[in-house]
């Protein structure tokens, strides 16, 4: 908690340059993008980082090939490049990966259109990623013999990315190099709203660990709260051209459907796609698209039977899925962003993706709408620009901001692991070599794993029974990683609640002594809440995580 009470102590100890409300992709790649550039930077959320929208995609970086159908090629082109600058600058945490698309003869298109889509797709991503490739049903049969091939005519295979970790990790990258870079930025402190007097924003704020309130003030306010960001706007007296609609996504994770590394992807009953996604030692099935009221929603009997009524129709009947095989679930809202009274199908289909940054360059004040991880790096860059406009200038506007350590870094890194035999400590427990792992999660800071291995070869072995987390990288997370509840490392430093099942995970000895590294005396407390045997104040929601839990909101 150390890092977090430092954080807090700067928040308030000065004016800042800009303070952004919202710990989300948005508020994470803004505080990285403006600290990294010199600018004094506040970043507060009201729960965890990345714990709403953030937390719930479907972990991919990709072009939006969907967009192909409704002829919207400049997003396509955008999206692509920015998928593509994802996969230079995090070559370990932005991975290419091929999806398996099956076509059924009755589809809308027919497979030689899809096939056609896939390659005007190739070429508007600029050929950056390997070629498409036309799939016949033996292609199909042989090398995924788990697809039902009822009515199928074959596919195609095409390339986007993924992120092997999870989304929410990769959010907490930029904010700990928004730290790195000398930004105060803290979770689980709240936004009451926002007042402008004498060219300066005081935001009243709301810690909610201690329910402490204090002020802060700064030149410039970025509202980065994403579903919330029209209701932030409401407190603060501040008005818009754009505003949000909802769009519900849910995933059910499975044990491991199949054993390789690509993305299945198939057409539910509906025509809208959907994907069968690796994800550790299990699968990630999803996503629905509902249009709801509120950002507050959960996962309901019709979302869980819709997607293994429709997984099931395209799977061998051995594979089958029942309620039974559910490990956890993720649900979420994309908060889609329309203009003044727009709403309706066409801005469902053309606009669910895009972002608009909308600047008051009089009153300093930016917000951020809609957004999707494979953008973020240019949300980033569009705040600091529109900020420019509004005279917020940093002393290195042309500063490196993202991307993971150069070649030397890396190297070194990867010699020192060599060096004390890392890898065959942990050959027989991981899918991966854990310098591999190590270094995707934790860049430069991966040495400090390594280093205290060395000394003591015990810290290789497995934290956590059924994960992939050995104990050396406990002891780092809690000093790194702004672990304030249980859920924060199970859910969003780590994808542990997602790929082991929560009554595992109550019976674990390894968790009860994570958790005592992680807390400390507050251990059994964060264990209790965790488990629903109470509730820790300003703790995160949670997923419904096996089936029989009470599913709780994003």
């Amino acid at each position: 908690m150390q890092l977090r009470a430092q954080s807090l102590a700067q928040l308030s100890a000065e004016t800042l340059d800009v303070l952004i409300v919202g710990g989300g992709i948005n508020g994470a790649v803004t505080a990285a993008c403006l600290a990294a550039r010199g600018a004094k930077v506040g970043l507060v959320e009201r729960t965890d980082f990345a714990c709403t929208t953030s937390q719930s995609s479907s972990n991919l970086a990709w072009g939006g090939i969907k967009y192909m159908e409704s002829y919207d090629f400049g997003l396509v082109w955008k999206l692509c490049g920015s998928r593509n600058e994802l996969c230079r600058a995090y070559p370990s945490a932005v991975r290419p990966i091929r999806f398996y698309t099956v076509h059924e003869a009755s589809f809308r298109h027919g497979l030689l259109s899809l096939s056609a889509g896939t390659w005007a797709y190739w070429l508007l991503g600029r050929g950056f990623t390997e070629t498409p490739r036309r799939l016949s049903r033996e292609t199909i049969a042989k090398e995924e013999p788990v697809v039902r091939l009822d009515g199928v005519d074959g596919g195609v295979e095409y390339t986007d990315a993924y992120f092997p970790d999870n989304d929410a990790r990769f959010v907490w990258g930029f904010v700990r190099r928004a730290l790195d870079a000398g930004a105060a930025a803290v979770n689980y402190v709240e936004s009451l709203g926002s007042t402008r007097a004498d060219g300066l924003w005081t935001t009243r704020l709301r810690d909610r660990r201690t329910d402490r309130e204090f002020s802060v003030r700064s030149r410039a306010l970025v509202n980065a709260c994403g579903p919330y960001a029209d209701l932030h706007n409401q407190q603060s007296g501040v008005t818009t051209k754009y505003r949000h609609v909802f769009s519900k996504g849910i995933h059910l994770i499975v044990p491991r459907i199949t054993e390789n590394e690509r993305v299945l992807t198939f057409f539910a009953d509906d025509g809208r796609p959907f994907f069968v996604i690796p994800m550790g030692p299990c699968t990630c099935i999803g996503t629905t698209d509902t249009p709801v009221d509120a950002p507050e929603t959960e996962v309901t009997p019709e979302d869980r039977r819709f997607v293994l009524e429709n997984i099931n129709k395209r799977l061998v009947p051995s594979a089958a899925l029942t309620e039974a095989d559910i490990v956890a679930e993720r649900c979420g809202v994309r908060p889609l962003v329309v203009s003044g009274g727009q709403g309706g199908t066409r801005d469902w289909l053309e606009l669910s993706r895009k972002h608009e940054v909308e600047l008051d360059a009089e009153r300093a004040h930016v917000t951020i709408y809609g957004g999707k991880l494979t953008d973020c790096l240019n949300v980033g860059e569009e705040v600091a620009v529109a900020l420019r406009k509004a005279g917020v200038t940093t002393p290195s506007p042309k500063a490196r901001w993202y991307g993971e350590p150069d070649e030397t870094t890396r190297r070194a890194i990867f010699e020192r692991a060599r060096a004390v035999g890392l890898d065959a400590l942990t050959a027989k427990t991981a899918r991966e070599p854990l310098s591999e792992r190590l270094f995707r999660r934790y860049g430069k800071d991966a040495t400090a794993v390594i280093d205290a291995i060395a000394a003591e070869p015990a810290l290789a072995e497995i934290a956590i029974e059924g994960t992939e987390h050995v104990r050396a990288e406990i002891t780092l997370a809690a000093r790194r990683d702004m672990i304030v509840t249980l859920d924060d490392f199970l859910r969003r430093r780590s994808k542990i609640a997602l790929v082991v099942r929560h009554d595992d995970l109550r019976r674990s000895a390894g968790l009860a002594a994570a958790a005592r590294e992680l807390f400390g005396d507050r251990a059994e407390a964060e264990l209790a809440a965790y488990f629903g045997e109470g509730l820790t104040r300003g703790s995160a929601p949670r997923e419904r995580a096996t089936r029989g839990a009470e599913p709780l909101t994003p």
